[in-house]
């Protein structure tokens, strides 16, 4: 089982949603997924929860490894609608960034200015889910 996912973009915000379950087979999609915003975007990116039917310990670290990973590209990861199947995501080491979670999309969208408009792009996987 792996994720789709879903990247777009607005002036200064990026919103990276995932759908599916990020185990350990997803890990590496996820990460690609986060070099794709890194390229693509500015600001901090949002980690859209909203459609992951889980995760697990691997999961969740690689959570982690992204906020350092954006950190280093001066972007700040938070985090929508956190999975209630496991804690917040694991600390690499204590030198990790501080990782702002919110209950769901449209409170983390709240802390940049409130809903968002029309997004600037989109980009997404093949199998993304066209409930939107």
């Amino acid at each position: 089982m792996t994720i789709e996912w879903r990247y777009t973009t607005q002036e200064g915000l990026g919103v990276l949603s995932l759908a599916g379950y990020l185990g350990p087979e997803a890990t590496e999609r996820f990460s690609g997924a986060v070099g794709w915003a890194l390229a693509r975007g500015t600001g901090p990116v949002v980690l859209d929860l909203t459609g992951l039917r889980g995760w697990s310990a691997c999961g969740r670290r690689a959570v982690a490894e992204a906020a350092a990973r954006l950190a280093e590209g001066g972007r700040e990861l938070e985090l929508a609608a956190v999975p209630t199947d496991g804690p917040a995501p694991v600390r690499a080491n204590g030198a990790d960034p501080a990782v702002p979670v919110y209950g769901d999309l449209a409170a983390a969208l709240a802390r940049h200015g409130g809903p968002a408009g029309r997004a600037a792009r989109e980009w997404r996987t093949d199998d993304w889910p066209q409930q939107d």
